[in-house]
């Protein structure tokens, strides 16, 4: 594979997430394919994660800065470990939270077998061991190891169901497996362990909270020129109208994206992502719910406050970059 892909051309290829779907994901990532995966945070856009030309075609496809690290999906512990060098602390957290929503950045091994690329010049490596069935079925039956970014054009909302993917990449994915919508709703978790002091670089489903009982001290890192790891720039996860924070009133022309028992009145569409409250009923929410009123018609979106607590902080973070100046 090699060059830009189209991406708004003939209608993409979806189909349910049997055994046999599965299969054939397996056979195109082997010859180099694209395949949009279901994992438990949202879907990714995978590839062999071993292969120049498969990596590069993930970045043309979304239209992503080469600068900008993928995260390498395993199965688990023991393939992650030929790709990194996992310390004490990887080996904790890895026993508490894997497979699951965290991705570990650490030193890349001199030999292991990965494209450059995914570690965008860099000599670290970010790993994830999904708890998606379906995700975990291709990396065994591919016996590959898979960069997976979110399958959505990049710096735009991400992808949940398999018709968002659709949507955003069209053509340029040469098979999505449906398997509904994701159940955690927004990206990992991602930690730094290359220094002394482990470093939050991108909240999530596990929180720094979980962190730091399990490790004790933790730096919440920000973002950065050249990122790191995935999900650090100022502007990402953005819908294509304004995005307007901390709204404690709304206007007549633009959509509520609500939250909590008593939501604002007045606009000319509304979703709340949790009338309960619930920061993980609001987390699945959130990208799906930004799709839809950005699809709406209003002028633009106005948010109401997140509680910036627990799983609250990886929402409010996804919020921001998504408001931020592009």
């Amino acid at each position: 594979m090699s060059g830009a892909r189209p991406t708004t051309a003939a209608a993409p290829r979806i189909e349910p997430a049997t055994l046999g779907a599965v299969a054939e994901a397996a056979r195109l990532v082997a010859a180099g394919g694209l395949v949009a995966i279901p994992t438990e945070t949202v879907y990714g856009l995978a590839a062999d994660a071993e292969s120049d030309a498969a990596v590069a075609a993930i970045f043309a496809a979304k239209d992503r800065p080469h600068f900008n690290p993928l995260i390498v999906h395993v199965a688990a512990a023991a393939a992650a470990d030929r790709l990194g060098r996992l310390d004490l602390r990887a080996a904790v957290l890895i026993e508490r939270f894997w497979p699951g929503p965290l991705t570990l950045v650490v030193p890349r091994r001199p030999r292991a077998r990965l494209s450059l690329l995914v570690s965008a010049g860099l000599d670290t490596v970010a790993l994830r061991a999904p708890a998606h069935p379906v995700a975990q079925a291709l990396l065994r039956l591919s016996g590959r190891p898979l960069a997976a970014p979110s399958a959505n054009r990049s710096g735009r909302i991400s992808a949940t169901s398999a018709q968002h993917v659709a949507e955003s990449l069209g053509a340029a994915v040469d098979l999505i497996l449906d398997a509904g919508p994701c159940s955690v709703g927004i990206e990992s978790t991602v930690v730094d362990l290359c220094r002394e002091r482990p470093r939050l670089l991108r909240p999530g489903a596990v929180t720094v909270e979980q962190l730091r009982a399990t490790l004790g001290e933790v730096e919440v890192g920000g973002s950065e020129a050249r990122p790191s790891a995935p999900g650090q720039l100022a502007s990402h996860y953005a819908p294509e109208h304004p995005l307007r924070l901390d709204a404690t009133a709304v206007a007549s022309d633009e959509a509520l994206l609500a939250f909590g028992s008593a939501p604002l009145e007045g606009a000319l569409i509304s979703r709340n992502l949790s009338p309960s409250g619930d920061l993980v009923e609001a987390a699945a929410h959130l990208f799906a719910y930004l799709r839809e009123l950005d699809r709406s018609g209003a002028r633009a979106i106005a948010a109401m406050p997140i509680p910036e607590d627990g799983l609250g902080r990886a929402i409010n973070d996804r919020l921001r970059r998504a408001a931020a100046p592009r």
